[in-house]
């Protein structure tokens, strides 16, 4: 697991954690930006698994 791919799973997981208060407390906003968040750590840690594929094959 590299930089990208830990730094993907944090934003997930803080992105998780904001959606569900945006849920609990009916702020849509807060939950929307939970939601992006959580999108965001997706693409960022596939990233990550993509760069070590691809270094791996490089190796």
């Amino acid at each position: 697991m590299n930089k990208h791919e830990t730094e993907g799973k944090t934003k997930e997981v803080k992105g998780k954690a904001k959606e569900v208060t945006g849920k609990v407390t009916d702020d849509k906003s807060t939950e929307y930006e939970g939601k992006a968040e959580k999108t965001t750590g997706k693409a960022q840690s596939k990233a990550g698994e993509l760069k070590d594929k691809a270094k791996q094959k490089s190796d």
